[in-house]
């Protein structure tokens, strides 16, 4: 037997349909904040991440999918997004359009080659948004509060904002010199990587999971204290932008992010979920203002933020928020012989187009299992085609919920399902929550939940 490979899975059944409600989610709020769907290649050239990620990142030194095509060029499957839209932004001469800024965003899988644990597999699932041709600390502001209204979309509770600023470049270029003079006299105390990262790019040693919790890291100089007058300014403009969009934060210089790209701010979200373990950020992201031009195009400022699909469901499943998805159909057509089986071909069709969820039979069940098929789709109606009642234009319906049956002509059969149909789902409107019907609670959900009323 054929597995599937080592850090990959399959998503199907109910789990994909969470997924797709989930993404849509995500799709309807960037829709209201004007952000664009992006979709760019799962392979590109290798050079792409070397200039665009960095050379020193983890992603590109350790954990990146690299071939040579039969043309003997390096290709790499993308172990993140945000290079992959630069490079679109650049090559297709965005930066020339008058309707700036550009907004973006994606859910795409990425690649990297990490040890699978839950959560972080070789094959993951990635959403993100980038601003690209704006330096307004309103676009850094933006970019936070639109992760934090999709997570509490989601019903998630506990999230908490981890800001910090790297700086300018001048700002950032004393700190780097401030790291490298604190850490130099403890190089024997450093881990492999972090002797290295120590010449390369000592913001890096930060980052580090083996020497996290050693006394050198915890004594390490902060990056505020080496910001310039100009950076501090616009790092406070960030926290105020906040405040008026009532986001949450704390200023937390530990957090510099694990790619090279970054400058001025830098931000994490947490969320506080039991069960989640020590490893609670359910995402990033920062300000990359130098990218566009490393990879050729002009001078040009950006913001982005992206996080782990995979770990995000997670996240849902222990705080019990995933939907509860309505898996019926609307309808389950059955039929006794050849002439109405031809008929059902053409009237399932006819109700697919019209938006129905229809099911028919192709396994020439008995009429016995075809209903028990019926139950087991949770179908709402049913119908048996009979050859008597179709040459009076007429079909049979069945209620499943009152076990009434109706005869309803072929021409209005559209308008009663819809009519019965839509009733049938109002009824929905007035659901159990996720909340405990408590009286001292928000509900987010859109319908008229129970719980209101208890208030």
């Amino acid at each position: 037997m054929i597995t599937k490979p080592k850090g990959t899975k399959d998503i199907y059944g109910m789990e994909a349909k969470c997924w797709q409600y989930v993404s849509r989610v995500i799709d309807e709020v960037m829709e209201k904040y004007n952000y664009n769907f992006i979709r760019v290649p799962v392979f590109e050239s290798s050079e792409l991440f070397h200039r665009g990620v960095g050379e020193t990142t983890d992603i590109v030194t350790k954990e990146t999918y690299d071939f040579t095509d039969r043309g003997g060029r390096s290709m790499t499957l993308r172990p993140e997004g945000t290079a992959g839209v630069v490079r679109s932004f650049i090559e297709n001469k965005v930066y020339g359009d008058d309707n700036k800024p550009a907004k973006y965003y994606y859910n795409m899988p990425m690649y990297r080659y990490e040890r699978p644990q839950a959560g972080r597999l070789r094959e993951l699932t990635q959403f993100g948004m980038e601003i690209i041709g704006t330096d307004d600390p309103l676009s850094d502001a933006e970019i936070i509060s639109l992760a934090v209204n999709i997570y509490s979309l989601l019903g998630l509770k506990g999230i908490k904002v981890n800001i910090n600023s790297l700086g300018d470049s001048k700002s950032r270029n004393n700190y780097r010199e401030a790291l490298i003079k604190h850490f130099e006299p403890h190089k024997d105390e450093l881990c492999s990587d972090c002797i290295e990262r120590l010449e390369k790019n000592p913001l890096r040693i930060l980052d580090c999971k083996v020497d996290k919790d050693k006394e050198i890291m915890k004594t390490a100089p902060k990056t505020i204290d080496y910001l310039n007058e100009e950076s501090k300014e616009r790092f406070e403009k960030v926290k105020e932008y906040l405040e008026i969009m009532q986001v949450k934060y704390v200023v937390d210089p530990s957090v510099v992010r694990g790619l090279d790209y970054y400058n001025h701010t830098v931000f994490e979200i947490e969320a506080d979920i039991e069960g989640f373990g020590a490893q609670n950020v359910i995402g990033g992201g920062g300000r990359y203002n130098n990218m566009v031009e490393q990879l050729g195009g002009p001078s040009t400022p950006a913001i982005g933020f992206a996080a782990g699909f995979d770990r995000l469901m997670i996240a849902l499943e222990k705080e019990n928020k995933l939907p509860k998805i309505d898996n019926s159909v609307d309808l389950f057509l059955l039929y006794v012989n050849e002439d109405e089986k031809k008929y059902a071909a053409y009237l399932t069709n006819e109700l697919r187009m019209s938006g129905f969820i229809v099911e028919t039979d192709y396994l020439a069940r008995s009429l016995k299992a075809g209903f028990k098929q019926a139950d087991r789709l949770n179908s709402k109606f049913t119908i048996v085609l009979n050859s008597d009642d179709l040459k009076n234009n007429e079909v049979k319906v069945k209620n499943n919920k009152t076990r009434e049956e109706e005869l309803v002509s072929v021409d209005a059969l559209i308008y009663y399902l819809d009519e019965n149909i839509v009733d049938e789902e109002s009824s929905l409107d007035e659901h159990e929550c996720n909340c405990n019907n408590s009286s001292d609670h928000e509900c987010s959900c859109d319908k008229t939940c129970k719980c209101k009323d208890k208030e």
